[in-house]
């Protein structure tokens, strides 16, 4: 180690492991801070010579620190919104009747025809193993307009009050790219993908303040799980305009703990509002702003989830009849690319099913050949259920895949309900990403996900589900791997390999200090890791033991 003479860190870590990141497999034992960024690592011997009358020594006890998480791919304004509306995750519901009890409770605190709105459910968590209906939520609150939003956010359900409230009728067809869902004509209630837009458009919308404050949220848990970067995969899908203007309000209150990155919504897709082509035609572009708050890509949907079958697949699911739905046809598509990739833009592309990927990549093949351009890496948001032969096409163009391996975890279970197990297994594949060298990241796509990082990391060494069930245990990486997944891979998403993602001289001092050794514990510890410190840019936004002064 050397170091200019005289010079002193603002911050010591000392006496700790301390992993560098990226390739590296061997620790560290201390990391020097200077404004904000890594000045130095080594022993601690060392490092001790950069002390000086202000320096703040933080002793590690020997435990690990690693670089901040990043999470590449998450929508923190609908999880901070998710805390003001009523939790009906598998975490706090068993079934539809308990679905009924939360939305009775609410109807009973507030005036009739107000709407309730709920969120996070799993059909495939409920004992009924079902979706709600209308009828379901007719029963709990046949007074007030009800939407309950299923855990993937591509879908809800609406009572029988909200759908009058719409306009929704048996009549209503159903949209490009969407479907209301219908038992021997009559309206389920169950909306898919871009037949949400009916409904949400109807819910009064949150005010600046709620979303501020649903950001400022957002960034206390995802600091509370050692996340110090984020890429907002969609903004406009909550606020249309105003998401934007939230996340400059929340920067200039000083309520951001976290780094994000902004992805603007580019179609109309889950009741959204295109926010990207304002930015697009006052000549904005990807990278626009600064290291806590910045333009990232475009955002586009070309299909839905696979858990709710409206992913969009070459073979049909187990029904035999239903393929999915592809949200733009193919022409549109490019054009869109086309319209973005000329000024500059990164562009994202929703993409679950193999179909819906096909289409991206023969629209980027297009845009790409005629308007060359080096290393735009365009991205494919989740990149679920690839094939051998769209991999090859990914490495050729230059394509970044941005997986949620959590997914395994989380819905691996539900998946076998619509899917073979053969597609099953080669879900998400990151050691196949990782082999043909494709810079595969992670990322919790929360709130569908939980925030914490670690169930992605777990999901990424052992490929294992709620249940315990193992699907592919050929894509099982290495602790290396999958932390390196969701630090510098996800660096790389956002073209920010060169300063962030690595505990390394120069970068930013962006930092978890976790409660275990994860480099020695089995992969079933990983689920009762705590973090005991985050750093964002050297500053602790989050000390869960209160150690700090």
């Amino acid at each position: 180690m050397s170091h200019a003479r005289g010079l002193h860190a603002d911050l010591l870590l000392i006496n700790g492991r301390i992993w560098p990141g990226g390739s590296a497999r061997h620790m560290e034992e201390a990391l020097a801070v200077s404004g904000g960024r890594v000045l130095a690592v080594g022993p601690t011997a060392d490092l001790m010579a950069l002390a000086g009358p202000r320096t703040r020594v933080i002793d590690l006890r020997g435990r690990t620190a690693i670089p901040g998480f990043n999470d590449a791919h998450a929508h923190p304004i609908t999880l901070g919104l998710h805390g003001t509306r009523i939790d009906v995750s598998p975490r706090v519901v068993r079934s539809i009747r308990d679905i009924q009890e939360k939305i009775r409770a609410a109807a009973a605190l507030r005036p009739p025809g107000t709407w309730i709105l709920a969120a996070g459910y799993d059909d495939a968590h409920l004992t009924e193993g079902r979706h709600p209906t209308r009828d379901d939520l007719d029963v709990a609150a046949p007074h007030h307009p009800v939407f309950v939003i299923r855990t993937d956010l591509h879908m809800g359900v609406a009572n029988s009050r909200a759908l009058e409230a719409c306009g929704i009728t048996e009549a209503e067809p159903d949209p490009s790219g969407g479907s209301f869902q219908r038992d021997g004509g009559r309206l389920t209630g169950l909306v898919v993908d871009n037949a949400m837009q009916r409904v949400l458009s109807h819910v009064p919308p949150p005010g600046l303040d709620d979303l501020v404050a649903a950001i400022a949220w957002a960034a206390r848990e995802y600091s509370r799980w050692g996340v110090t970067s984020v890429t907002d995969a969609g903004v406009g899908l909550v606020g249309g305009a105003d998401d934007l203007a939230a996340y400059q309000a929340a920067r200039r209150q000083g309520r951001l703990t976290v780094r994000f990155t902004l992805s603007l919504l580019g179609d109309e897709a889950l009741g959204g509002v295109p926010i990207a082509p304002a930015a697009l035609e006052a000549g904005l572009a990807t990278g626009f702003g600064d290291d806590v708050l910045r333009l990232g890509p475009v955002k586009f949907f070309a299909d839905g989830s696979a858990s709710g079958r409206s992913a969009a697949f070459s073979r049909p699911y187990l029904d035999g009849t239903s393929y999915g739905i592809l949200t733009h046809t193919l022409d549109d598509l490019t054009e869109q690319v086309r319209r973005y990739h000329r000024r500059g833009w990164q562009v994202a592309i929703h993409a679950i099913g193999d179909a819906a990927i096909e289409q991206v990549l023969d629209a980027y093949e297009t845009v790409l050949k005629e308007h060359p351009r080096e290393d735009a890496r365009h991205r494919i948001e989740h990149c679920g259920y690839v094939q051998p032969a769209q991999l090859d096409r990914m490495a050729r163009l230059g394509v970044v895949p941005v997986p949620q391996p959590v997914f395994m975890y989380i819905f691996g279970d539900g998946y076998l309900r619509h899917l073979d197990q053969e597609r099953v297994s080669q879900a998400y594949p990151m050691r196949t990403f990782l082999e043909r060298g494709l810079n595969p990241s992670a990322s919790s796509d929360a709130p569908v996900c939980p925030v914490n990082p670690l169930l992605g990391v777990y999901a990424m060494l052992t490929r294992k589900t709620t249940s315990g069930r193992v699907h592919g245990p050929d894509q099982c990486v290495d602790i290396y791997q999958a932390l390196a997944a969701y630090t510098t891979a996800s660096a790389h998403t956002t073209f920010d390999e060169t300063h962030k993602g690595l505990l390394a001289p120069g970068f930013l001092a962006d930092v978890a200090v976790l409660s275990r050794d994860v480099f020695s514990i089995g992969p079933e510890e990983l689920l009762a890791t705590e973090i005991d410190l985050t750093l964002c840019g050297g500053r602790i936004v989050h000390d869960r033991l209160g150690e700090t002064p």
